[in-house]
Order: structure tokens, then C-alpha cells, then sequence
């Protein structure tokens, strides 16, 4: 299935900024080479060696970015070369390029100043040129460029690699244990063996109830079988339920994505409900398609319940929760934001493209009784870097 024009048009954007990136951080290397002392055979070749290398590691993560990659499994080596050196070089250049761009302003401006402040006051001798200083200020330029490519690969080391359980507590009108994992992302940043991981740490929690909230793989149908077996392992007193994410609809037609839940034993929720039966009361699990790329019906899926029995709804998506709220749905678990993945926190503010896209980026929000939670998930997109916006696994302890 071809990938839809929305997604196609948001990695178009973000390639065009790391070409942009890449170019102004190679006129930075020419400069930087030009103006050193070394014979003009090795600039040359420093500088095509340069361009060379910045091209290859460009293309390879542009080559990820908008092919689908059906590599189940790779070998460490080749995920660390081909994969994943491509994508951490790919966004420590844009944050590079900002850092370097805005240095190279203030530095403009300061010059602009001083210029102002010498031309306003009585001429003076030039002031001596101290080689200390201009080691010191060159060694904070080379700390200055290498910091945003640490700061990516960090990232990149620890996106994937931690186990974090966000502990929820809220009134629902039954006492559940229910554990959500979301936005997965199956491929060749998330391995089978990652997933099993996170499957056995949902497992540990001794859920009542196991959801998931779409986004299964990336870009490739063939990593959803492998994602789907390792979530069945997970035992749930009350079953396991799915909704679908956008990045399904991108892969595949719904009666194939149905076909292989209901191999697996999953039960997807294509808006429609399931009552569950317990000791202490009925409860309802609804699930709607996804906002954007599916077919969304939150009447179809709420029609028949009673008022008051008490209902958790999964949506991929967090927009429909006023809705949702409006119908008298108790709880409604989202992601798709992966809490913005790349996010800079400021007192009382958090920035990251999830923050300015919607008002519900990741976390817990409420209209009058009902409650919303969106998880930041477990895997990636465009980039394997997590920064401030670990992966999670949620655990709701409902009274």
C-alpha cells in the first residue's frame, strides 16, 4: 500500500532540513579547512573527504526514511552501521547546524556592537593578538559542533533501553490492574527481541486487562506478525485488545491487518466494544480506527452500552477525547505523540513538534469525570533517538 500523502509530505519536510543542514555544516568544514595552516593538497582532499562522507551518511538515513526496510532482525554491526550511525549523524547535524547558526548571530551581533562602541570612541592602538585566546575559543567552537552528535547518540544508546512503568491511579467504578503499551513500532529500531522484553515486563505487572494503542511497525507489514507473537505472550485476566494506528493503515488494508490479529489471538477493536464480566461488575473496552488514516466511528463503537457501565476507550489518536468525554466515556488511552520523542523542557514549558501540534502531547488530562492518558509509547519514528521523552509502560490501578 502506498504511504499517504501526509506522511510523505512531513518526511519530505524533515529530509529538506537536513539537507539544508547538512550543506551548512560542510560550508562551515570548508571554511574551517580553508583557513588552516596545512598544505593546500591536504585541504583538498579534507574537504572532498568531508563531502564525501557527509553525502553517504545522508543518503543511507534518507534511504531508510522513505523505503521500507524488511530486515527482520539485523545483526548488531549492521544495525549499528547501516541504520543507526545514518540517523544519529542525520539529526546531530540539525541540531548542530541550529547550534552553530546561532552562534554564529550572537557573534555577529557582538561584532556589530563592538564596531559601533570602537567607531564611537577616540581611535586606540589595536589590542595585540593573544594565542591563548584564540585556542581557547577554537577548542570551544570544536566542543560547541561535537556536543549535539554526543547529545543524538545518547539518544540513540538510550531510546530503547530502559523499562520505565508510569503508575497510574484513577476512579473507574471497578478495580483494575490494566497495562498499556503503545506505538511500538516493529522494524529494524525495534527489534523482536526488544519487544519481547517489554512483553515480559507488561507480563511481570499481572495485568487484569492488556491494550494496545496502534502503531505496530514502521513501514513494513512483515515485522507485524513477529511484534503481534510477542505480545500474546502477555497474560491478561480479562484478554488483551488493539486498535489500530496510523502507521498500519500506511502498510496494509484493514481485512489483512484483521487477519493477522485474529491469527495471533488478539482482538482488534474496529469501532466496536466488548463487555467483560468480572467479580465486581461488567465493564466495557471500546476501540475506534484511527483518526486521520482510518475509518473513525466512536457511535458505532459506543452504540448498545448502557450508561452507566463504566468504559475505557482506545484510540490511537487523543483528539477524539472531548468527544469521547461528551459521550461519558470514563477513561480513553492514546499515544501516537511519543511525548514529543525530541523534547526541550523549560520552566513550566515543554517544546517538541508533538507539543506544537496538539493539546494533548503526552500525559494525563481530564473533563469533568473522564480521563485522558496518552503515552509517550516504546519505540520511534524518523529518527531512534529519544531525548527527555523516555519510552514507557503504563500501569493503570483503576478503584
Amino acid at each position: 500500500m502506498p504511504i499517504g500523502s501526509p506522511f510523505l509530505g512531513f518526511r519530505m519536510t524533515i529530509l529538506l532540513i537536513a539537507a539544508l543542514a547538512q550543506l551548512y555544516l560542510f560550508v562551515c568544514t570548508w571554511r574551517a579547512i580553508r583557513s588552516s595552516a596545512k598544505p593546500d593538497r591536504v585541504k583538498i582532499r579534507a574537504v572532498l573527504g568531508a563531502g564525501v562522507a557527509m553525502t553517504a551518511l545522508f543518503a543511507a538515513n534518507a534511504a531508510v526514511m522513505f523505503r521500507p526496510i524488511p530486515w527482520v532482525d539485523p545483526p548488531p554491526a549492521a544495525q549499528l552501521v547501516l541504520f543507526y550511525l545514518p540517523a544519529v549523524w542525520s539529526l546531530g547535524a540539525i541540531l548542530c547546524a541550529l547550534l552553530i547558526g546561532a552562534a554564529d548571530l550572537a557573534g555577529g551581533v557582538v561584532r556589530l556592537l563592538r564596531n559601533i562602541y570602537r567607531a564611537l570612541r577616540a581611535p586606540v592602538g589595536a589590542a595585540p593578538v593573544d594565542p591563548g585566546r584564540r585556542r581557547f575559543l577554537r577548542a570551544g567552537a570544536a566542543g560547541l559542533a561535537t556536543a549535539p552528535f554526543l547529545l543524538s547518540g545518547y539518544g540513540a544508546a538510550h531510546a530503547g533501553r530502559g523499562y520505565p512503568i508510569e503508575k497510574i491511579r484513577l476512579p473507574f467504578g471497578r478495580p483494575l490492574r490494566v497495562v498499556q503499551l503503545s506505538d511500538l513500532h516493529a522494524g529494524i529500531y525495534m527489534t523482536r527481541e526488544d519487544l519481547r522484553r517489554y512483553a515480559e515486563r507488561a507480563d511481570n505487572l499481572r495485568p487484569d486487562l492488556f491494550v494496545l494503542t496502534g502503531d505496530y511497525v514502521t513501514n513494513s507489514l512483515v515485522f507485524l506478525p513477529g511484534c503481534l507473537e510477542e505480545m500474546a505472550r502477555v497474560r491478561a485476566r480479562c484478554g488483551t485488545f488493539a486498535t489500530l494506528g496510523n502507521h498500519e493503515h500506511w502498510v496494509a488494508g484493514v481485512a489483512r491487518l484483521q487477519e493477522i490479529f485474529d491469527r495471533h489471538g488478539i482482538p482488534l477493536l474496529q469501532n466496536e466494544h466488548r463487555v467483560i464480566a468480572t467479580a465486581n461488575g461488567p465493564f466495557a473496552v471500546a476501540g475506534i480506527d484511527d483518526l486521520r488514516s482510518g475509518s473513525p466511528d466512536l457511535t458505532a463503537a459506543l452504540r448498545g452500552l448502557e450508561e452507566r457501565l463504566p468504559t475505557i476507550l482506545l484510540s490511537h489518536r487523543p483528539e477524539i477525547f472531548p468527544r469521547a468525554a461528551a459521550a461519558g466515556v470514563e477513561l480513553t488511552l492514546s499515544g501516537h505523540y511519543h511525548g514529543g520523542q525530541v523534547k526541550l523542557s523549560l520552566p513550566g514549558l515543554d517544546l517538541s513538534l508533538a507539543h506544537l501540534r496538539t493539546p494533548y502531547p503526552e500525559g494525563l488530562f481530564r473533563i469533568g469525570r473522564s480521563h485522558l492518558y496518552v503515552s509517550r509509547g516504546i519505540g520511534t519514528t524518523f529518527t531512534p533517538v529519544r531525548l527527555n521523552a523516555p519510552p514507557e509502560i503504563t500501569l493503570f490501578e483503576l478503584t
